[in-house]
């Protein structure tokens, strides 16, 4: 029985984030390369998916939670998303794409969360069990960057034909999924529950608070990578940009493996300070591929590799952290405000800056039109800012209480 649930699991996985894996990375190329929006455009066009994670707690605790079996909402979302998806191609200036995207990222946002609720809903053993169905997130984001490549997508409106594609599959797949009825039918659901508010209590701890802020402004730097790597590889005229930057991907499963490890015998402050301490690496590296003719190509690639330290030793922990510190009443109020602050207002705040900072060093010729950018400026900035944040870190922050480590064993 659960063998059959987690293959079922493992699949939707699968295809949830090869959809996503198809146009993130690569679309930032398509909107300066093909439609010729600013740097500043490119900030907010990444930022629609922070506008779409805020909107996800409203949505899911008025709507999911109250009226809808979640298996039902996801075949809906998926099927709505898939279609915007598809339009977004005949939109070729930033006031109808733009407000388009916002459309789909709020309808793909909520199934994240949507997809992980049901999951850890039905699973028996979700402490062992869910990580391994998580992996196949991986795998999917790598399944669309390489056919993607395959396609020869990169630069192109493919992409987009190709995740509204697989998002009508995810909405088909969703209705085989277990039947997950609404927890909260006829209860009132509070401004607090819905943001997660009640989890500022834990505001009062120390450590959690530096935590949280440390989480925040770490997010302003890190998405300067997903904003401007594919825009760096594309000027430096890469070929199968999206397959090689699936590599990224193949690093989070094997640093997924090691995490629990880690935790075990290190903690929390020494894995997540690892995790942060590869956010600068990856900056510095980056930074110095501008100037490294005889090692451009091992730099990038080794900032595309640290990606499994960066994402799995910081947010990964991050999450088993914080669910340690929560108490059983208030843990989903916990992981509703993480995620609020990491993929809401911190990805807002990191895109928007990112895409003004693309601006800023733009390289213009005398008719006006953008030729190039001065990159060694741009990957310098994230690159110390990654590295106040681990000083802020390593000085303030202090490790829970070994009792607190029986999530990560």
């Amino acid at each position: 029985m659960q063998s059959s649930l987690k293959v079922k699991l493992s699949v939707f996985m699968f295809i949830q984030y090869f959809i996503w894996g198809s146009w993130y990375v690569s679309m930032g190329t398509y909107l300066t390369k093909i439609l010729g929006f600013t740097g500043d455009q490119v900030g907010a066009a990444y930022g629609a998916f922070a506008i779409g994670s805020m909107i996800s707690p409203f949505f899911i605790g008025l709507i999911a939670d109250r009226y809808f079996a979640s298996e039902r909402l996801l075949a809906c979302l998926a099927l709505l998303g898939g279609v915007v998806m598809c339009a977004l191609p005949q939109l070729q200036s930033f006031a109808g794409f733009y407000p388009a995207l916002i459309l789909y990222c709020a309808t793909f946002a909520p199934t994240l969360a949507l997809g992980n609720s049901l999951s850890l809903t039905h699973l028996v053993d979700a402490q062992t069990d869910f990580p391994r169905v998580k992996l196949w997130s991986a795998v999917g984001w790598i399944g669309g960057g390489l056919t993607l490549t395959m396609l020869r997508g990169e630069t192109s409106s493919i992409q987009f034909y190709l995740a509204g594609a697989m998002s009508v599959l995810l909405a088909v797949y969703s209705l085989a999924l277990p039947h997950t009825p609404p927890k909260k039918t006829g209860a009132n659901v509070t401004f607090h529950e819905l943001l997660g508010l009640d989890a500022l209590a834990l505001m009062k701890q120390r450590s959690f608070a530096i935590f949280i802020g440390c989480m925040f402004l770490i997010c302003i730097p890190l998405y300067f990578y997903f904003v401007m790597l594919g825009i760096y590889l594309t000027e430096l005229k890469w070929e199968n940009m999206a397959g090689k930057m699936s590599l990224a991907q193949v690093s989070d499963i094997v640093f997924m493996f090691l995490l629990p490890l880690m935790l075990k015998k290190f903690g929390y402050k020494k894995t997540i300070f690892l995790g942060i301490l590869a956010w600068c690496t990856r900056y510095f590296l980056l930074a110095g591929s501008v100037s490294s003719e005889a090692f451009q190509a091992a730099m990038i690639f080794g900032a595309i590799i640290l990606h499994g330290v960066c994402y799995d030793f910081l947010f990964i922990a991050g999450q088993l952290y914080v669910d340690d510190e929560a108490n059983e009443r208030m843990r989903g109020a916990c992981q509703g405000f993480i995620a609020f602050i990491l993929w809401g207002v911190g990805a807002f705040v990191g895109t928007m800056l990112a895409g003004r900072v693309l601006g800023a060093f733009s390289i213009m010729d005398e008719q006006g039109v953008v030729v190039g950018h001065d990159w060694g400026n741009i990957w310098i900035i994230p690159a110390l800012g990654a590295t106040a944040v681990l000083i802020v870190f390593m000085i303030f922050f202090r490790d829970p209480t070994k009792k607190s480590l029986r999530a990560a064993e």
